[in-house]
Parts: structure tokens; C-alpha cells; sequence
């Protein structure tokens, strides 16, 4: 079982930047294809993808959405996944859930079993 902590949210202006954490504990990844993900769901919206890395080799993809603005990185030795959060807007206003991986997948923006209890992001005009 894999447990997910994240952190870092809160209530920002637009244009400021945010920077979310989130922690895996619990067991060792072991897939070569274990990889973490960033997600948001606003208030009658689906959830949606923002960004994923593996922690093999740190190979990252991004939605389109969030291309240029948001950086994700890894910090295998803290267990860690960052989530860099620039020009933020009012439309990026959500909570942000962190994933997680221990199998293959076709794509980087799939295959998560593994889930946190999110962090509230709020961008004001």
C-alpha cells in the first residue's frame, strides 16, 4: 500500500507562483514504469491531468493546459513530488491530488492506483 501526503497549498494572487509537495510512503516502488502524477478537480469539472513523472529516469509529460507554467520534479531519495506553479490564474483555482504508479501503463497520464486527500488551490483576481 502506498500512502500520499501532499502540501503546499493555498490562497495566492493571480500571477503568483506555488509550489506543492507531495510525499509516498508505505512500500518501495519496483516498476520500471512507477511514476507520479499531478491531477486538480474544480467545482463541477472532471478531474484532470497536469503533469507526470517516472522515478526511474525522470521522464516528465505535461497536458497542454499546463505546458510552460508548471513544472513537475522528483526527489527520490525524499520520496517527493514537486509541483512548480507559475502565472497562476484564476482558472487554475482547484484542489490538486497527487498519484501514484507501481506498474506499466501505455501513458504517462494513466494506470494511477494510488491517491493523496488533495490540497485546495485558490487564485484570486
Amino acid at each position: 500500500q502506498v500512502q500520499l501526503v501532499e502540501s503546499g497549498g493555498g490562497l495566492v494572487q493571480a500571477g503568483d507562483s506555488l509550489r506543492l509537495s507531495c510525499v509516498a510512503s508505505g512500500r518501495t516502488f519496483s516498476s520500471s514504469s512507477a511514476a507520479m502524477g499531478w491531477f486538480r478537480q474544480a467545482p463541477g469539472k472532471e478531474r484532470e491531468f497536469l503533469a507526470a513523472i517516472t522515478w526511474s529516469n525522470g521522464r516528465t509529460y505535461y497536458s497542454d493546459s499546463v505546458k510552460g507554467r508548471f513544472t513537475i520534479s522528483s526527489d527520490n531519495a525524499k520520496n517527493t513530488v514537486y509541483l512548480e506553479m507559475n502565472s497562476l490564474k484564476p482558472e487554475d483555482t482547484a484542489v490538486y491530488y497527487c498519484a501514484a504508479r507501481d506498474r506499466w501503463y501505455p501513458f504517462l497520464y494513466g494506470g494511477y492506483d494510488y491517491w493523496g486527500q488533495g490540497t485546495q488551490v485558490t487564485v484570486s483576481r
